[in-house]
């Protein structure tokens, strides 16, 4: 029955951590080349504003003129997801 237990906790923070993963970490608009993740510097020549939208997944998407054009990082799954939600949500 305790196995049983686990895996039922185990998937219902999953569940959590899948919807946390949708929410927004931070927001830059900017005109730099230098972000740590950027290997996009052309995205950003000359006064060429972008907006980077970075998620609670792992994944960095860049928009410019409203337009979805590159997504940065790679979306985080299974225990890799609930091992950063873990960080996240502790008090």
């Amino acid at each position: 029955m305790t196995e049983h237990n686990k895996a039922v906790e185990r998937q219902r923070l999953l569940l959590e951590a899948e919807e946390w993963a949708k929410g927004l970490k931070d927001l830059h608009v900017h005109s730099l080349s230098s972000m740590w993740y950027d290997d996009r510097p052309q995205d950003t020549e000359g006064d060429q504003c972008v907006t980077d939208r970075a998620y609670n997944n792992g994944v960095i998407e860049r928009y410019k003129a409203g337009k979805l054009i590159h997504v940065f990082g790679e979306r985080l799954t299974g225990q890799a997801l609930l091992d950063q939600y873990s960080r996240h949500s502790k008090a």
